[in-house]
């Protein structure tokens, strides 16, 4: 009986140490399968990755086209990959034809969402073409010129967005004015008023108009500068701006927590828009832009198309009040 029993016993102890040793041999073959399915990332240097100054000199009437810059900005246009992280959201991009919101509105049409841009007339030519590659991945792709600096056309943005795209839960405030001044005496009044209005007043329009509209989960997210941290002399009304939309963010966050609704900034260093090359920059620092950055070279849009789509993603359901900084190195949040 005890032999039996030593027998069963050990028989019991054969047929587990089988059992542990088949599935860990299923676990490493799958495990094995799935790499192979999954192409292996290069390291790319980011100092080296994108042009680095001295930059042509060369200037466009305000706003500026991102399709005559020399060289053309990349916005991810052929490199930003989606994996669906934002499948059936609907994202209203001011500021959308170029820049960090053509970065935005790229990244999120290949992430599944519908994209509505809103843009002055003469960057039409920028926004067909974001447009277009909004369509091209299947989604719905609205173009919305008009002025931001107007409070009823941005109470119409707001509603044509919605009855477009049958609803809105992502709200990027991009669109911003940037001129540079050497002097506070060289700012009009005029100049003042039009950099407050589209920098400031746009967004808390933008805002007011969207809230009846937003469910829990949406998120608004606004663009701020390291100009907020450490502004630069000659854009004294521009760098305001940048200080208060960082505050916005924060205070506004507060407010909607408890409707579900996250408010985040990004906050970007130097980056290669049509910003620089119709007024935002005198020539000589256009020539060396983001050169004084660690990195040595200024950013490219979408290097931050990936900020954008993180603070819109539900996995970032605990990030509000929060400033995603990008600057090659310098800035501070």
């Amino acid at each position: 009986m005890a032999q039996q029993d030593k027998t069963s016993i050990s028989s019991r102890h054969v047929a587990r140490a089988a059992s542990t040793t088949l599935a860990a041999a299923t676990l490493a073959s799958s495990t094995a399968k799935g790499d192979s399915h999954m192409a292996e990332q290069p390291l790319i240097d980011p100092v080296g990755r994108f042009p680095k100054p001295p930059f042509k000199k060369q200037s466009q009437p305000w706003p500026g086209l991102a399709g005559k810059m020399e060289p053309r900005p990349d916005h991810g246009e052929t490199s930003y990959k989606g994996s669906g992280r934002l499948a059936g959201r609907k994202a209203l991009i001011t500021g959308g034809d170029s820049g960090m919101g053509r970065a935005a509105a790229i990244a999120y049409a290949r992430e599944g969402a519908d994209v509505a841009i809103n843009y002055l007339a003469a960057e039409e030519p920028d926004a067909q073409e974001v447009i277009a590659l909004v369509k091209k991945e299947g989604r719905t792709g609205l173009a919305i010129p008009g002025d931001l600096q107007e409070e009823a056309f941005c109470k119409r943005l707001v509603e044509q967005t919605v009855q477009g795209l049958g609803g809105l839960d992502i709200i990027v405030n991009n669109a911003a004015r940037q001129q540079a001044r050497g002097s506070i005496l060289d700012v009009s009044s005029q100049d003042f008023d039009a950099t407050m209005k589209t920098n400031i007043y746009a967004p808390f329009w933008i805002i007011k108009a969207a809230l009846p509209h937003l469910k829990p989960g949406s998120c608004i997210i606004g663009t701020t500068s390291e100009q907020a941290y450490d502004p630069s002399p000659d854009l004294y009304d521009y760098a305001q701006t940048k200080a208060a939309t960082t505050n916005y963010v924060k205070a506004l966050a507060k407010q909607l927590a408890s409707k579900g609704i996250r408010v985040n900034g990004v906050a970007p260093g130097p980056i290669w828009t049509p910003l620089q090359v119709s007024g935002g920059a005198t020539m000589e620092k256009l020539e060396k832009f983001g050169g004084m950055t660690p990195l040595g070279r200024p950013g490219q849009p979408v290097e931050l198309a990936s900020i954008y789509v993180q603070l819109a993603a539900a996995d970032a359901s605990y990030a509000t009040g929060q400033v995603y900084g990008a600057a090659g190195g310098s800035g501070q949040p």
